[in-house]
């Protein structure tokens, strides 16, 4: 597993590739071929973390590796989550999944991965994911590569959405497959990709050698940042999880287990319920670049270019959930290569990072405050 050729040479062509990659059709037997450990988690990334996956990328190279396989094990976490039909099963196979970790922190011998022998209708990126799931043992092997200090706040992360994860399925269950109320909505997001957001903060602080314990208002402002990116998870998702018996809203209560398209009314229903949710979503936005700043990241950082590229890409579909919803537009970058020219440039300048993550809160604002 020793690479000879350093990190930030093959950081653009990993860029580069996760532009190019189809995520609606990935070549299954080709990840499956694919046996060195470092190569499978950078090809099946793009498949489980759309635009996370370019963003990680970008991460300072102590960072970067961590952070791509601590995604993959909570898109595992994911993949229990949502394809394994029997609910005891699931939230054992969720349990069982972080407490390999925590074991493998103590005394470096790491259990296999639980296995899905049936799994729910799934499509072409569900079935990336259980690829995943079955090919786990090649990023187990990345992540005992770690030290312990890298591979405690994996394990920290993981055991955290694996409890949040068993959360959500007794809620769903005892609240027949719908969430009631906002704030049970915001602790479904924390859960998450709030999680997640804290996790990044401690590895990054982790490569500079600093103390990864977060403090209240830190670990809140992460938590708000986390809601607002996976509101648009939930938004995006909205009739594929009706289809199979979610929603994230109890006004959708009687549509769940259904294929809401071409329901007028029904459609009517998603619309409005999305259109709450992004409202939800936006005004979360002033979290963010508090957090940037609180982070304080050197003049020149990979760190900051990518919260900036993640931030524009989170704005990209924002603008079209708008649309969608018929709520007000503005203007942003649409292509990668102009987000990431974007990110280059926060990369360079603090001011130039400050000055694009203020114009996409104030544009968030603006727009939920319209009508």
């Amino acid at each position: 597993m020793v690479r000879l050729t350093p990190f930030w040479i093959r950081r653009p062509f990993l860029v580069l590739k996760d532009a190019l990659v189809d995520r609606e059709r990935p070549d299954l037997a080709a990840l499956a071929r694919i046996d060195d450990p470092e190569r499978f988690v950078w090809a099946i990334l793009p498949h489980a973390a759309r635009t996370f996956s370019a963003c990680i990328a970008l991460l300072p190279s102590r960072a970067a590796l961590p952070a791509a396989v601590a995604y993959l094990f909570c898109r595992m976490l994911d993949t229990y989550e949502d394809l394994v039909p029997d609910r005891t099963e699931r939230e054992a196979s969720l349990l069982a999944f972080a407490a390999r970790l925590d074991g493998a922190v103590a005394d470096r011998h790491l259990s296999p991965a639980p296995s899905i022998a049936a799994a729910n209708d799934c499509d072409e990126r569900d079935r990336a994911h259980l690829l995943l799931v079955q090919r786990c043992a090649l990023v187990d092997r990345l992540f005992m590569s770690f030290d312990g200090p890298t591979r405690r706040v994996v394990a920290d992360l993981v055991r955290d959405m694996a409890d949040g994860m068993r959360w959500s399925s007794e809620t769903f269950a005892s609240q027949g497959g719908v969430l009631d109320g906002e704030e049970q909505l915001a602790r479904y997001c924390r859960h998450v990709l709030g999680n997640p957001v804290i996790f990044t903060v401690r590895l990054l602080r982790l490569g500079r050698g600093l103390d990864t314990s977060l403090g209240a208002d830190e670990s809140a402002r992460a938590m708000r940042v986390g809601e607002m990116g996976q509101l648009a998870n939930v938004t995006r998702d909205l009739e594929k999880d009706l289809r199979r018996g979610i929603a994230y809203d109890a006004s959708l209560r009687a549509d769940l287990g259904r294929d809401v398209r071409g329901d007028a009314a029904a459609m009517e229903r998603v619309r409005f319920v999305r259109e709450r949710l992004l409202r939800m979503a936006l005004v979360r936005a002033p979290s963010y670049g508090r957090m940037v700043d609180g982070m304080r990241l050197p003049r020149v950082s990979l760190a900051r270019a990518s919260a900036v590229v993640m931030l524009l890409f989170t704005e990209r579909y924002f603008r079209s959930c708008a649309r969608r919803v018929g709520l007000p537009q503005w203007s942003g970058p649409d292509s990668a290569a102009a987000i990431f020219v974007r990110g280059f440039l926060a990369w360079a300048s603090r001011h130039r990072a400050t000055r694009e993550i203020a114009r996409v809160e104030g544009a968030f604002l603006e727009c939920a405050r319209g009508s």
